[in-house]
């Protein structure tokens, strides 16, 4: 970890120019060859995106375990522990093979003559190294930013899923989508299956072309692909979603989704038509299996509860379409009397964006601080919240003063909804002493 701590960590920069000498795959590239080029050792599914990246790698992945294969899972960022972000069978791997295999990957470093290589980069290598010494058949590698210049963007993968994509990290990819798409479409590799979320038409438009450049077969989850959803309420699961999906190959009727939200419903429609692109390969993929293994999904973070009393939500909604989800999502499946948000993000994030789109299903807001360098002011969030709803919102320095204003203003039957950047939603977790799921 102090190896770890002293690298160049662009997750904690206030602001990294987005070029080849800070990202690229260069030295990917000479670490994983001094390594023996770990990554391939196995066959992997690559996932970039705006929304949803965790929660569709996630469901994959388990879907593809519970069909008797050796799975390795890489997401970022981690919320408690940084050994999060590499499993394998959905196990975190051990504090004993996390030190061997970062003290392996530093060498590797050194032998290539790479002397500063990036914090995300390390993981990323050190989650390919394990992976092959673990006997991965295959891979679900989520993207960390962007996807052309992204380290984990040396994978020859046998599947290509894009989430939604929207307004985020302007700073690094551009301030309109179609500058954005292109960067996430920069994981598209020749002849390569990509099965893509619905977009809006200006990101359709880029990763179509981008796909028709790669000669890469292209198939948008609400067209190509026959796919529905809707909600429904049962005693033993509560509110949630159940979704229909039928290809040439494969037929999944009334699918539970384990995860609450309508955003949830596409994501797991995103995971089962790349499942079925696989299966198309010839991994073998049982469609009973794979649902038994859907059924074991659960993602920390993400509309989670960790406390009944009181009553406290947390979900890392951490752009403007996630918050949107996030109010649409506690609508469908909370009951409660009003609901206290308590808000905080970077400040290189669409704040204006998620700011405006925080006011609606709130009673009272309250803005803090993240622990993070690239904090916002709360101060200048409330000033720009009031700006663009004509509210007024309160302000706490930290979490610990939020939340003692936020439960000083609830009854009983009322909600905290702590949300925005996952460096807030790490704090609430270990305020209030909650493991991972």
């Amino acid at each position: 970890m102090s190896y770890l701590d002293s690298l160049v960590n662009h997750e904690r920069l206030v602001r990294a120019a987005y070029n080849s000498t800070n990202f690229g795959l260069a030295r990917m590239n000479r670490i994983l060859q001094a390594l023996g080029n770990p990554h391939k050792a196995f066959k992997s599914a690559h996932i970039a995106g705006t929304k949803g990246k965790g929660s569709t790698a996630t469901m994959l992945a388990e879907m593809l375990r519970g069909c008797d294969l050796q799975v390795g899972l890489y997401t970022s960022p981690h919320l408690l522990d940084v050994r999060e972000r590499i499993a394998v069978n959905s196990e975190k791997i051990s504090e004993t093979d996390f030190a061997r295999t970062v003290s392996a990957v530093a060498a590797a470093a050194t032998k290539a003559k790479v002397p500063d290589p990036t914090y995300f980069e390390v993981l990323t290598a050190a989650a390919f190294y394990h992976f092959a010494n673990e006997g991965v058949e295959i891979a679900v590698v989520e993207t960390g930013l962007g996807g052309r210049l992204d380290a984990t963007n040396v994978v020859s993968p046998d599947v290509v899923g894009i989430t939604s994509i929207s307004y985020d990290h302007f700073a690094q990819l551009g301030r309109d989508l179609a500058s954005i798409a292109t960067e996430k479409a920069g994981i598209i590799k020749r002849g390569v299956p990509v099965i893509s979320s619905p977009q809006r038409p200006n990101v359709k438009e880029v990763l179509v072309a981008a796909a028709a450049t790669a000669k890469a077969p292209l198939r948008f989850s609400d067209e190509e692909v026959d796919f529905s959803y809707r909600f429904e309420f049962s005693r033993a699961l509560g509110r949630h979603a159940r979704i229909c999906l039928t290809t040439a190959t494969s037929r999944f009727e009334h699918l539970h989704v384990p995860l609450l939200g309508e955003h949830q419903a596409v994501n797991c429609g995103l995971s089962l038509g790349m499942l079925d692109v696989l299966k198309a390969r010839g991994l073998p993929i049982d469609d009973q299996k794979a649902m038994a293994g859907l059924a074991n999904v659960k993602l920390p973070g993400r509309m989670q509860m960790i406390s009944d009393n009181p009553r406290i939500l947390i979900d890392g909604a951490h752009n403007a379409a996630s918050v949107d989800a996030l109010v649409r999502a506690v609508g469908q499946n909370i009951s409660y009397d009003s609901m206290v948000v308590v808000f905080g993000c970077a400040r290189d994030k669409d704040v204006s964006g998620m700011v405006r789109r925080i006011q609606f299903g709130a009673d009272k807001i309250i803005f803090t601080s993240i622990p993070s360098p690239r904090s916002a002011d709360p101060a200048e969030l409330a000033a720009e919240f009031s700006e663009c709803s004509g509210k007024m919102a309160q302000v706490a320095p930290t979490l610990d003063d939020a939340m003692r204003i936020a439960t000083s203003a609830i009854t009983r039957d009322d909600l905290i909804c702590i949300t925005g950047s996952f460096y807030l939603i790490a704090e609430a977790m270990r305020k209030y002493q909650t493991k991972p799921l």
